[in-house]
């Protein structure tokens, strides 16, 4: 014990761990389903798993299964995910005693991933405020069109605009409706503020803050945070143009609508393919070119240090520049006038080659577990676990209970995973006091 309390990353995990056995046994109850039964254990732990690791994969018909108690648990399991246990843990300790002690300061920052310690309860009051003026703008706008203009009851209509609100900006995928969210594909007051929420929940804290403090002078914004917000557009941008020109035509996605709907559903997609995992093009109908590219938006993810999964979108374009540095045959890394540092390389490559390694174990792993699966479903489904993202072709539920195990534990590793291996590469970088012979073997 006193070892974990000496790195205080080692905690993220077993924090996790410890939400998603509680969800796990409050979701078994026979108070938690419509038919008030026992859920089984691995259909329990999938979606604890999949609350608390704000994936969104599922195995059953969520609106019909689960009754108001376990949609209610299934909301605070996202939420708990999105903000972090650790963070929610040290709000709790700032609020009873106004200040918090080195060792829970350094948990923050572990969950975080932010490496000053010096305002981190200044950093929790502001990410929850932001959290919940987000979710309660996206709220109050779904609710009042699902209440105008659908004619929902206003109870209904505000607890199904706060579900969805909360699944969308923590990035979860979770819906009230079997058909995922495709009768909204083209109504902006509700696929727009969801899309917007994702996106803003997907940037991370860290860049979000600063983009909008030095908002009059983005060329003074750090290489994180420039790296984050353009490289986020840049990938809106060119999935969006991707999506339109390969779902154009299908008649099973986009091709029976309108140019206004096709654009506003391929946008919002593109929006939520990377990060939220809602539905509202049918996913299972996607022409077969057009899966590769959800599979590498999923596989980025978001921001760092945000609700969003994936290698993130720093780690992605940072090995971009390193790559285009050595074709140049440039000695250093540099974007935007500033030398990136060869650790931060090294973290990136690191993080992202462990990342490709877990999806092509994971992906042999389903194959070798499911019959007749198709090499590109597998890969989506396990990319889709592994990046938190939610995104499904309708094979979970399908699976044998190692298979769902598989994806359990994908959705378990996406979340907590690249958050504690950075942390830790972070914090325990030390300097030797002697260097070993150089020797530059043959590569290529």
């Amino acid at each position: 014990m006193r070892r974990l309390l000496r790195n205080p990353v080692r905690l993220v995990p077993f924090g996790f761990l410890a939400a998603i056995l509680l969800g796990t046994g409050l979701l078994m109850l026979p108070a938690a389903t419509s038919k008030q039964e026992y859920t089984p254990f691995v259909t329990a732990l999938f979606t604890s798993t999949s609350a608390v690791s704000v994936t969104g994969l599922a195995v059953n018909d969520t609106p019909n299964y689960w009754n108001p108690f376990g949609l209610a648990m299934i909301t605070v399991l996202t939420q708990l995910g999105g903000l972090g246990i650790l963070s929610i843990a040290a709000l709790v300790i700032l609020a009873v005693s106004r200040q918090l002690g080195l060792r829970n300061r350094l948990l923050v920052q572990a969950e975080t991933a932010e490496f000053g310690i010096g305002d981190v309860g200044w950093l929790l009051a502001r990410i929850a405020s932001t959290v919940f003026v987000c979710e309660a703008v996206m709220t109050a706008t779904i609710a009042a069109r699902l209440w105008l203009t659908y004619h929902y009851p206003l109870r209904v209509a505000i607890w199904t605009a706060a579900f969805h609100a909360i699944q969308a900006f923590n990035n979860g995928g979770f819906t009230l409706y079997s058909d995922g969210l495709l009768a909204f594909s083209r109504d902006p007051w509700v696929a727009l503020p969801l899309a917007l929420g994702a996106i803003i929940g997907g940037l991370g804290f860290p860049s979000l803050f600063e983009a909008v403090r030095e908002r009059r002078r983005p060329i003074g914004w750090t290489v994180a945070t420039k790296l984050t917000i353009w490289g986020t557009v840049a990938l809106l941008l060119l999935g969006f143009g991707f999506l339109l020109l390969a779902e154009w035509t299908n008649p099973a996605t986009i091709g029976t609508y309108d140019a206004p709907g096709k654009l506003l559903a391929s946008f919002t997609q593109i929006a939520l393919s990377r990060t939220g995992g809602f539905d509202v093009i049918n996913i299972e109908n996607l022409r077969e070119e057009t899966y590769p590219l959800f599979i590498v938006l999923m596989f980025i993810g978001g921001g760092s240090a945000s609700t969003a999964g994936g290698i993130k979108v720093s780690t992605f374009f940072l090995l971009g520049f390193v790559i285009w540095a050595e074709l140049r045959g440039e000695p250093d890394v540099t974007v935007s006038g500033r030398r990136v540092a060869t650790a931060s390389q090294r973290q990136a490559l690191t993080v992202a080659l462990l990342s490709v390694a877990l999806v092509v174990i994971g992906t042999i792993a389903l194959i070798l577990l499911a019959d007749n699966l198709r090499s590109l479903t597998a890969v989506f489904e396990v990319t889709s676990a592994f990046s938190t993202t939610g995104l499904s072709t309708g094979l979970a539920p399908d699976l044998s209970r190692p298979g769902q195990y598989v994806l359990i534990v994908l959705m378990f590793i996406g979340r907590v995973g690249p958050l504690t291996l950075g942390s830790a590469i972070a914090l325990n970088t030390r300097r030797r006091l002697y260097r070993y012979p150089e020797e530059q073997p043959i590569v290529g």
